[in-house]
């Protein structure tokens, strides 16, 4: 008598479990070897349907899908900011290389050789009626009275100036100061004279270079060209003072003092100013020795009080405030 299995069904029709709930049944069919993985499972048929979808859903993304399933919204940011960046940087290339079409410069007039020069205004500069340190502008008024019998002068002059080729032996005692002397082309003045007034206001023993304080000496063309002087002082038409004084408001009528030039006003050589009372000579003096003051570094300074001799750095072409005119550095 055969053996028959636990379930008491024999071993060829044995059915699977499921029958025992109701699902489906298969047999199982006997394998005449060992088991083998199929690379597919036979798949019900309500199963068939879904297989297209199941194949598309498990295709891999290229390298774009990729990169924007990784990052996003940033995948799109990325390029738009790199655009952005070369744009900028082709911006900054193009301002490097333009050519701005002025500059504003703060360097001095270079000294030429030639006699004759246009008028080359410095950066710095500083007026009669203004503090050495600071920028401010006290300019003169601008219909001044005129004494009565005063010289009269060219309103406007060329605009060029010649250096007066003189050179004297030094006069003083105390440290050297060259000085040059230059005069506006087209205003009709004696260039010796105007040349001989300077130097001799600079050598009396009342200006800068009283008790062997400074030495000054005249020089000429040659020595100008070479750069070999301090300062110079030049006689310029009231019409053309602005244009030696940049960016200062003297009305044509203060003089001034530009960086190593001091400038006189022809109108104030000539005419002096109305507080004056006339005397031109003595005022000729104080000019001269106020804008060579501001070449050697002196700033303004106020009357000391009524009745007091003014000092020669008081504004006196604007007023003497009290005291009494003084041409003179140590009078």
């Amino acid at each position: 008598m055969g053996t028959r299995p636990v379930d008491s069904r024999p071993r060829a029709v044995r059915r699977d479990h499921l029958d025992d709930v109701g699902g489906p049944s298969y047999r199982i069919p006997a394998r005449p070897g060992p088991l083998v993985a199929r690379p597919e499972l036979d798949l019900p048929p309500r199963y068939a349907d879904d297989r297209p979808a199941l194949d598309r859903s498990a295709r891999r993304p290229g390298r774009v899908g990729r990169f924007v399933h990784r990052y996003g919204w940033r995948a799109y940011a990325v390029p738009l900011l790199t655009l952005a960046t070369l744009v900028t940087l082709g911006d900054l290339a193009f301002d490097a290389t333009a050519t701005p079409s002025s500059r504003v410069t703060a360097t001095a007039a270079p000294t030429t050789a030639a006699a004759t020069t246009p008028a080359a205004p410095l950066a710095s500069a500083e007026p009669e009626g203004a503090p050495e340190v600071t920028a401010e502008v006290d300019a003169g008024p601008v219909d001044a009275p005129q004494p009565v019998g005063a010289e009269t002068y060219v309103e406007k002059g060329a605009g060029t100036v010649t250096v007066v080729d003189v050179t004297t032996p030094v006069a003083g005692s105390g440290p050297l100061r060259r000085f040059a002397v230059e005069i506006e082309d087209g205003i009709g003045v004696d260039g010796a004279a105007f040349s001989a007034a300077v130097r001799t206001t600079l050598s009396d023993p009342r200006s800068w270079g009283s008790g062997g304080r400074y030495s000054f000496q005249q020089v000429g063309a040659a020595q100008v060209a070479a750069g070999q002087y301090d300062f110079k002082v030049a006689l310029i038409s009231p019409g053309n003072v602005d244009a030696f004084c940049p960016g200062l408001r003297t009305n044509g009528y203060t003089s001034c003092r530009v960086g190593e030039r001091a400038v006189i006003n022809l109108a104030r050589w000539a005419t002096a100013v109305p507080h004056y009372d006339g005397d031109i000579a003595t005022y000729r003096q104080y000019v001269v020795n106020h804008e060579v003051g501001h070449a050697l570094g002196n700033g303004h300074v106020p009357c000391p009080g009524p009745g007091q001799v003014a000092p020669v750095m008081l504004q006196q072409t604007l007023g003497l405030d009290g005291c009494v005119k003084n041409a003179w550095p140590y009078p």
